[in-house]
C-alpha cells in the first residue's frame, strides 16, 4: 500500500535552515507529482511546493518563495523539501502528499522556529 514517511524536522532558531524529507513506496514514484503542505496550529492544511514527476516544473506559495525549495531524487524514491531562512511563521506540521488516486498524505513532522 502507499507509504509516505516524512522526517527532518525539530526545533531551530530563527533565521535558521532544516531540511526535510519524504520516503515514499508502494507506487512508481518517478510517475508522480509531489507536494509539501503544512498546518499551523488553528489554521487550515496549506500547500507549500509541488513538483512534477520529473522535476520540469516546480510551484511554490508566496509565503516561502525564494526561501524554500523542493526536490526529489526518484531513485531513491523521496522527495525534499530545504527550508531557510526561517521565521516564527513557518512553525507547522509538514506532510508530504503524493498526486495519485485522490490523493495521499503522510503522517507529518514537526517544525518549530523559536529562539
Amino acid at each position: 500500500q502507499v507509504q509516505l514517511v516524512e522526517s527532518g524536522g525539530g526545533l531551530v532558531q530563527p533565521g535558521g535552515s532544516l531540511r526535510l524529507s519524504c520516503a515514499a513506496s508502494g507506487f512508481t514514484f518517478r510517475n508522480v507529482a509531489m507536494s509539501w503542505y503544512r498546518q499551523a496550529p488553528g489554521k487550515e492544511r496549506e500547500l507549500v511546493a509541488t513538483i512534477t514527476s520529473a522535476s520540469r516544473s516546480t510551484i511554490f506559495a508566496d509565503t516561502v518563495k525564494g526561501r524554500f525549495t523542493i526536490s526529489r531524487d526518484n531513485a531513491k524514491n523521496t522527495v525534499y523539501l530545504q527550508m531557510n531562512s526561517l521565521n516564527g511563521e513557518d512553525t507547522a506540521v509538514y506532510f508530504c502528499k503524493a498526486w495519485i488516486y485522490a490523493g495521499y498524505f503522510g503522517q507529518g513532522t514537526q517544525v518549530t522556529v523559536s529562539s
